[in-house]
Formats: structure tokens, sequence, C-alpha cells
């Protein structure tokens, strides 16, 4: 499996902006009391050393602006070709296409700006307010239609049951325009606080403006006539309006990105294309410098993917001879004599790769568990054991991580601990019945009260979200 599509989790409870607030609206028009947050989605959740690592340089000087160094906020990456990214309770969702789509650094910065102004602000409680008053507005409005049309309907008069009707409807459009206008309170709130954690980090506004242009065009292009009334974002025209002039007046708006941070980028954009498009999308990518170190890396990628293991490695060694400290590059190595079915080497591959690493180690740790794992050694499976689970000491809900956990304890005859591994994979999984399955036929044979028996009493006795 590779590297960028490492680990597919579901996480459950879409955020209160976006599609679930869309639903909740629609909620509200029918007078219903569902409230939104309660909606349950999954997510094609991806994992990537390379790319988390550069998103959270990217967001590290932003949090400390805002306030959330130490909020714990975890950025996930999501597999979806939409330019689009959200909160949901301490987590910072980015879309796959959002990364691909941004040129530069500073568009994906002003993104996750604007995102943490949205958590630092504390918008999605504000948001699950506004959603209880307006379903309230909704119901009550609802009732009183339902008692001037039943009253109509006794008193035989048309007219009465008529309006009863419109007070009902009416009495949901309004409670439904009321939150989207909060809604676009709350964006542009989050707009202007980006701009003030991008002029605290000496860092340009331009990116933001781009996207935003990007937007507008994009709707000017689909000849779509919207309703700015009816929408729960501010029309791209109106946010260009409203941060253009405060954006300019920043002394850092003509500042341009770090070149060493645009190579990351472009080397992120190409591996994304690859792996979510092919040959065809990289070249079109980088059709003006097909012979540049991202366009060489996508070639990489695509060989991998789609061509020999052979000729895949022949061209990563090539990169490594260029770039012998680029710890990804060495990653792909691995990945590359994994599916050579030359585990010992690939192992190695991922040792170099963990020593010149600066950062998400875990993820790295833990492919090179796996291979371990795939020698067949039973010194090396140990070796993965430990390693793995010194990973999950630091990502904890890697569900990838515990199948191949299970996969060694497995391999070594510890029969409970495998169950036990195999039952927090499908709980982080969000598969909570084969969670449940597993985790009953751990504590059979784990000793009762040991460590391993308590966390699978844990497991069974979880209730899982609400629908």
């Amino acid at each position: 499996m590779s590297p960028f599509l490492k680990s597919i989790s579901q996480f459950v409870g879409r955020p209160l902006r976006g599609v679930a607030t869309s639903l909740a609206v629609l909620q509200l028009v029918a007078g219903a009391t569902i409230a939104a947050h309660a909606q349950q989605r999954s997510l094609p959740v991806v994992r990537d050393a390379e790319i988390e690592t550069l998103l959270r340089d990217y967001a590290k000087p932003i949090f400390a602006a805002a306030g959330l160094q130490n909020a714990g906020v975890d950025i996930v990456l999501v597999n979806d070709p939409s330019f689009n990214a959200f909160v949901a309770g301490r987590r910072m969702f980015i879309n796959t296409g959002a990364l691909l789509t941004a040129e530069t650094p500073s568009e994906i910065i002003g993104v996750i700006a604007h995102e943490a102004g949205h958590l630092a602000g504390g918008h999605q409680e504000r948001l699950r307010d506004q959603l209880a008053r307006a379903q309230t507005m909704a119901v009550v409005a609802t009732l009183l239609g339902l008692g001037a049309t039943v009253g109509g309907a006794l008193a035989n008069n048309g007219g009465i049951a008529q309006s009863g009707a419109g007070i009902a409807m009416g009495g949901a459009e309004i409670a439904r325009r009321s939150l989207l206008g909060y809604q676009r309170t709350e964006e542009l709130a989050a707009d202007r606080s980006a701009l003030e954690y991008l002029r605290k980090t000496n860092q340009s506004a331009e990116g933001m403006l781009k996207t935003f242009s990007r937007f507008a065009s994009a709707l000017a292009l689909s000849g779509a006539r919207v309703d700015p009334y009816q929408v729960s974002h501010p029309m791209p025209r109106e946010r260009i309006a409203n941060l253009e002039v405060v954006a300019r007046e920043s002394p850092y708006f003509d500042s341009k990105d770090p070149a060493t941070l645009q190579a990351r980028h472009d080397l992120m954009r190409a591996k994304i294309a690859a792996y979510t498009e092919g040959p065809s999308a990289t070249a079109r990518l980088f059709r003006y410098d097909p012979v540049g170190l991202p366009a060489r890396y996508a070639d990489v990628v695509n060989t991998h993917l789609r061509g020999s293991p052979t000729n895949a490695l022949s061209k990563v060694d090539a990169l490594l001879k260029d770039y012998p400290k680029n710890p990804y590059f060495h990653e792909m190595r691995g990945e590359i004599l994994m599916r050579a079915n030359k585990p010992s080497e690939a192992a190695k591959a991922y040792s170099t790769a963990l020593s010149l690493s600066p950062g998400k180690q875990e993820l790295i740790q833990i492919q090179r568990g796996k291979a371990l794992i795939a020698t067949g050694d039973d010194a090396a499976i140990r070796q993965a054991v430990k390693e793995i689970r010194e990973a999950l000491r630091r990502d904890g809900d890697n569900p990838d991580a515990y199948f191949h956990l299970a996969q060694a304890y497995g391999r070594l005859g510890d029969v409970a601990e495998a169950e036990l591994a195999t039952a927090e994979a499908h709980f982080y999984s969000a598969s909570y019945k084969e969670a449940r399955i597993f985790a009953a036929r751990a504590q059979q044979k784990f000793k009762t009260g040991a460590p391993g028996w308590v966390r699978a009493q844990d497991i069974i006795n979880m209730k899982p979200p609400r629908k």
C-alpha cells in the first residue's frame, strides 16, 4: 500500500459547516428537530508523513498567533477532489483537492488561518446554540401553523386553514434564513481573524485573495445564479471586497513564500496528482517544467503504481543520488521495495527515512514495522511489535497500525493480543460491531483484570455515537 493512501479511516460527526449544515437547513424547512451535529458521516481519510509534516509546518505559526498552539489541534487529510476545508471539534480537515489546486503555500496557509479563526472564535459551539434557536423557531412556527390549520378546519374556514399552513412554512423559512445569516457573519469573522494571524506571522494574505478570486471565477463560469441570502458563506466577490483593502495594507502583502517551502509544496502536489489522478494529470501540472524535481517525483510515483518495480527503483535511486537527504524519497524507495517483495531492504530504506525525517516519524515507523513483519523472521517481527507500539503512543487512533500489530502478534502465536489489536483496528475504523466481537474473543483469553482484559471490556462497553 502506498505511503500516500497509507491508511483510510472513518471519522464520525461531520462538522457544523458544509454538508452537515446544509442537511440541518433542509430539515428545518420540513420542521424537523434533528440537530445537525448528530448527522453521521464517513470520510475517506488518508495518512502521509510528508504531507502532514508540511501542513504542520504551515500551521504552526498560525496556531501560535491564534492562541491554539497548546490546543491539540490535528490536521486531517481528506481524499476528496473539491477545494474545501472545515473544522470539527479539535480537528481541521483539508481536502486533497485543495492542496492539489493551490499553486503556492500562501493559499493553503490562508485556508488554515481561516479555519483557525473558526476554532479560536469558538464558532462551532455558538453555531450549535444558533441551530437550537433556529430549530425552536421552526417548531414553534409549525405548531402555531398546525393549530391555525386545525382551527380553520374545525370552523370550516378554508382561509384560516390556508393561513395556518403559511405560518408554518414562513416560520421555518425565517429560521433557516436566520441560521444562514449567522453563518455568513461567522465566515466573515474568520476571514478577519485570518488576516490578523497572517500579519502577526509576517505572511502575505495574497494567497487568501487568490483563493476567493478562483471561487468567484468558477462561479461566474458556471453561469449559476445564486441568491446570496440562501447560502451559508458570503459570495466570493463580497469576501474579496471586505478583505482586499485591509490585506493590501499589511507590510507583508508583497512577501513571497520561501523557495524551500515552495519546493516542498510542489513535491506535495506532485505526489497527490500521481496518486489520485495519474500520469496525464502530472503531465498537465508540470507541462512547463517536465524535467524538474516535482515532475521527476511524480514520475517515480506513477511508475511505482502503474509500471514495474525495477523501473521505479531505478528512478527513485536517481532522485536519491541528487537528493540523498530527502527522507520521503527513502520512504518511497521502501514502498517500491515492498512491492518488489524485498522486505529486508525495504526495512533498511525506512530506517534511513526515519533517521532523516523531521516530523511525523510514527507513520514511517509503522511502515518499517510492516516491512519487518513481511520478512517472516521472528526476531524482526518482535522488533516490529515494539516499533508499532511505540508509534501508537504518538498516533493512537491509527487503524492501519493496529491491523499490522494484529498480524505481528498472529505470526508470533499470541492470539489474545492479536484479537485485541484487531478489535482496536475496527474500533478506530468506526466498525463498532466488529470491534466488540473481537474484543469479546480477546477478553476470554486474558486473565481477568489484566490490562488487555480491561481494554477489551472498555471496547465491549463502548456506546457508538448516536445517529
